[in-house]
């Protein structure tokens, strides 16, 4: 997660926002949305009215209007805290939403008519369809598609990755975002969204908008706690009358002050920042979620299908391999096939010439005055004609073969059978001649997106089924897919058939992710409960998925899946410290109150808690300085490793459980030795 280690955790900007957050979601309709620190609210209410009329409850005792302002205090810093962590959340959505919105403002396009003359005009004006060129140092006015040109893109506004992009026209990263910037050289590019619907549109909506809806687990979550507060309510209230009979007389802010230590009000302070920062991970991992809901989805996922074309491969068959046939020399081969391509600008003639100069430790320079002849649907090859007459040609099996018996040159014994060897792999052959001589074959071959291999082990020690989905025939995906590490493998998969296969795998109960780049990809991503779409891929499939990926690599759904579970694992580790909490203040504070009329009770006190006073006082103060002390925890996550939820399970009950029934012990053990001298100079 380096990236996310990259980001400063709080800047001064978001530090001022969110303390002005904190007060201004002290709105009581605000906070009604939040239960429990809307019950710390309403304590603090009526503490506060007992500074000023102590006995209006018919409470007695020394310096009532100073002990009551002293609980008004600590109730109303709780619930500060608590407005703090989330305003914490939001702030750093924000400061994301306003960096992007300085893109945006005053882009100019120069837009390029159909007689090549440009005119520059704002990007506001521009409509889909338009064709722009984008110089070195300017920003890109809309969303499109590389047409012509080759240049390396800034996309920090966008993904936060400092490292240029390279982008061309053809391949996995034609597609620009608007707002990125050219740092060298040219693009054409052609606009793929009208103005208000670009991708950086959407962005700016979804970081920065505020009314974030409650996600399925966070409204149970929600309930739970509101169950809890409603319960220990009734237990205070079931007090009182025992506390009479005992000859304890508790004041209503007492009363007040046990009731918000009991409560979870941990977990109920810190869970909207969870979920808030939850998203925020996700897209500084260059990750876009639709929703809260998509990413808690990741964490539960069992399968993943993935589109193989542009999701496990480039999309681009790549040259792989050298064949030599009859009596002719790799060098040879490899000669001819790199002249052949120098002015191929396909993926195809490009991976031949870098390839070739890998293979063989040279660099062909371009040849002066030679002729080039572009591929053609009709002739199916390509090539070039030299000075000297010679003339070489690279393109499908039959069409050479047609081409060098015209010439009446001779067809190697041994041609065809290495033509049939690369199409049982599942590549494609392309056979070089040059003159009348066949000098062999170039292997193309879907190259797999490097680090899949490791990545998709790792899916699997997470307990994720990974399932490929490709039209290939069932040879060639059983060969991607041995190479590629997946789980198993649908080959000849028509649209219908990955939604079949969705929807089996949601039979039996599972979570299923789906990936995918093309506008065939679609409704299998709405289908599936995660939609991943590529950011290089069609407008069609980013519509229907609920996350997409600014980088375009697949790679990154491990990143995701992590994030999620990540996210559920905080908010439950937290949930289990917040509830151990409370039990342990429970034990610290009762025996306190109690051990003056019941000495028995004297057993429990195992603090050796000074007086009623400092035992309530000291639980409170402790109640409010965890929440803030948890709010990196909250904004950063529990630390996720590969394992067995058994492991996790165990591992994380002895930390949060056992550590929240011990923590409180401690601190407000301290605690009540650094104020019970106070109490003392104040009379309490």
């Amino acid at each position: 997660m380096s990236k996310e280690s990259k980001t400063k955790f709080i800047t001064q900007d978001i530090l001022k926002s969110s303390i002005k957050g904190a007060f201004t979601k002290l709105n009581p309709r605000y906070m009604m949305k939040n239960p429990v620190m809307f019950v710390v609210e309403i304590g603090f209410a009526i503490t506060l009215l007992l500074c000023f009329f102590p006995n209006i409850f018919g409470d007695e005792g020394n310096n009532l209007r100073l002990y009551n302002g002293i609980v008004s205090v600590i109730l109303f810093i709780t619930v500060l805290f608590a407005n703090f962590a989330e305003a914490v959340a939001e702030g750093r959505g924000k400061a994301q939403a306003q960096s992007l919105k300085k893109t945006q403002k005053d882009m100019q396009a120069r837009i390029l008519s159909d007689d090549g003359k440009e005119t520059v005009m704002s990007a506001s004006v521009l409509k889909k369809g338009n064709v722009v060129l984008v110089k070195a140092g300017e920003v890109i006015p809309n969303d499109g598609e590389v047409i012509e040109g080759i240049a390396s893109v800034d996309e920090s506004a966008i993904t936060g990755e400092s490292a240029p992009v390279l982008k061309e026209s053809g391949g996995d990263f034609a597609s620009v975002t608007g707002g990125t910037t050219v740092v060298s050289d040219w693009l054409k590019i052609r606009i793929t969204s009208n103005p208000g619907e670009s991708f950086l549109d959407k962005m700016i909506s979804l970081v920065e908008g505020a009314s974030r809806k409650k996600t399925p687990n966070e409204i149970a979550l929600n309930t739970l706690l509101v169950s809890l507060t409603i319960i220990f309510l009734i237990v205070i209230v079931t007090l009182y009358p025992i506390a009479v009979y005992s000859g304890v007389r508790l004041q209503i802010s007492t009363l007040i002050a046990l009731t918000v230590c009991l409560i979870p009000t941990t977990i109920g302070g810190l869970l909207s920042a969870i979920g808030i920062a939850g998203i925020d991970r996700v897209t500084r991992f260059n990750v876009i979620a639709m929703s809260g809901k998509a990413v808690e989805a990741c964490g539960d996922v069992d399968t993943m299908i993935l589109d193989k074309t542009g999701t496990i491969t480039y999309g681009n068959r790549m040259a792989s391999q050298f064949i030599p046939v009859g009596n002719a020399s790799e060098q040879d081969l490899i000669r001819y096939a790199v002249i052949s391509s120098l002015k191929d600008d396909t993926p195809e003639g490009k991976s031949v010439v870098e390839l070739g100069e890998r293979l063989s430790g040279k660099h062909q320079e371009a040849i002066p005055d030679a002729e080039f002849i572009e591929f053609t649907a009709q002739t199916r090859m390509s090539g070039v004609n030299l000075l000297d007459g010679t003339r070489i040609r690279k393109g499908a099996y039959d069409a050479i073969q047609k081409y060098i018996q015209e010439l009446g040159g001779p067809i190697p014994k041994d041609l065809e059978t290495r033509v049939n060897e690369v199409s049982k792999l599942g590549g494609t052959p392309l056979v070089v001649c040059a003159g009348s001589r066949i000098f062999g074959v170039i292997y193309l071959k879907d190259t797999i997106k490097s680090g899949l291999v490791e990545r998709f082990a790792r899916l699997r020690a997470i307990g994720i089924k990974t399932v490929m989905c490709t039209g290939d025939n069932p040879l060639t995906a059983a060969t991607i897919a041995q190479e590629a590490g997946v789980d198993s493998f649908i080959a000849e998969c028509k649209p219908e058939d990955k939604i079949k296969a969705i929807k089996a795998e949601q039979s039996e109960g599972k979570v299923v992710a789906m990936t995918g780049d093309g506008t065939n990809d679609a409704p299998a991503l709405a289908q599936a409960d995660v939609g991943i779409a590529m950011n290089s891929g069609t407008s069609a499939a980013k519509e229907a998925a609920n996350m997409v990926d600014l980088d375009s690599d697949p790679t990154k759904i491990l990143d995701v899946v992590e994030i999620g579970k990540q996210l559920l694992i905080t908010r439950g580790s937290l949930t289990t410290f917040s509830i151990a909490n409370d039990v342990a203040k429970y034990f610290a504070i009762i025996p306190a109150m109690f051990m003056a009329v019941i000495p028995q009770m004297k057993v429990l006190n195992i603090m050796g808690l000074s007086t009623p006073y400092s035992a309530i006082l000291s639980a409170l103060i402790f109640n409010a300085i965890i929440i803030p002390c948890l709010i990196p925890l909250a904004m950063r996550g529990v630390k996720y490793k590969p394992q067995r939820s058994e492991k996790m399970l165990s591992h994380n009950m002895l930390i949060y459980g056992l550590g929240g029934i011990v923590a409180p012990f401690i601190g407000i053990k301290i605690i009540d030795l650094i104020i019970t001298p106070l109490l003392s100079v104040l009379g309490l």
